[in-house]
């Protein structure tokens, strides 16, 4: 992924985003033609700028991830550093260094590869190529496998389980008599914009269940690793989601083991990565 545009000025590592700093890369303006009397129009292809001199085609702005996640003011440059640790370009040279190990015969160092699939970038993938959906998984899983990966799961328990825990709280909250306000806490996106915009008058609302990306990251991190016998830190967990925002999600603080000395989730990418 790329680096921020030129119009995100960051004066610290601990500095937010703010709205103020606009997300967009700027285009060369020729001044020395004349703005009077030029307008925009919009056609099939693009836009154009309709002037004296005639008409030329405008060009397109391109926007990165960075500018993306920035645009409300919501992450810090430090965690954008984290997302862009997270791409499909360290997850193949991750991939190849465990090949790579695996070939010389040096056991101590190989990670187990674990990819954690949601539901949604599956349905897409299923959509595009006009799969079934459990075809699409096969096709998918087979195709991680043949890139090193060695188990491929689903979040569908982290699903069950996530409307489980907050079915739970909520009927918590209702037997304590508080207010009975309570808001998801799945998107990353939305719990990173209330924290750093609306603080104390959102959190309190918010469940405090982990996200089925986290749980899962747990399962995988604490509960596979004991079942095989390693430490979480000899696994390289690898979810495919649906949203930028989850890159996000992976690289909070929360969620670093400090046990395991690893994150729950080392990398994540999407169906459109």
């Amino acid at each position: 992924m790329s680096r921020f545009s030129g119009a995100l000025q960051l004066t610290d590592l601990d500095d937010f985003i703010t709205p103020s700093q606009e997300c967009i890369k700027p285009v060369t303006i020729d001044k020395t033609k004349s703005k009077t009397g030029s307008k925009i129009t919009v056609q099939a292809d693009g836009y154009y700028e309709e002037s004296e001199s005639g008409k030329q085609k405008l060009q397109k702005v391109e926007i990165t991830l960075q500018d993306c996640l920035a645009c409300s003011g919501c992450i810090t440059s430090a965690e954008g550093v984290l997302i862009t640790q997270q791409s499909q370009e360290e997850l193949l040279k991750v991939l190849r260094e465990n090949e790579r190990l695996k070939a010389s015969g040096d056991s101590d160092k190989v990670r187990t590869i674990v990819f954690t699939i949601a539901v949604q970038p599956l349905i897409s993938l299923a959509h595009r190529f006009e799969l079934g959906v459990e075809e699409a998984a096969r096709h998918l899983s087979g195709y991680l496998r043949q890139l090193g990966a060695d188990y491929v799961l689903s979040t569908k328990i982290a699903d069950d389980l996530a409307l489980l825990e907050c079915r739970q709280e909520f009927v918590e909250r209702y037997r304590d008599n508080a207010d009975l306000s309570m808001l998801s806490s799945s998107c990353p996106g939305w719990v990173c914009y209330a924290e750093k915009t609306h603080g104390n008058f959102i959190l309190p609302h918010i469940a405090t269940t982990r996200s089925p990306q986290q749980i899962m990251g747990v399962l995988v991190k604490q509960r596979l690793a004991e079942k095989l016998g390693v430490s979480g830190s000899r696994i390289y967990h690898v979810t495919v989601m649906p949203c930028y925002d989850k890159k996000l999600e992976a690289s909070r603080e929360d969620f670093y083991s400090e046990v395991n000395s690893s994150r729950d989730v080392d990398c994540v990418i999407t169906s459109s990565n």
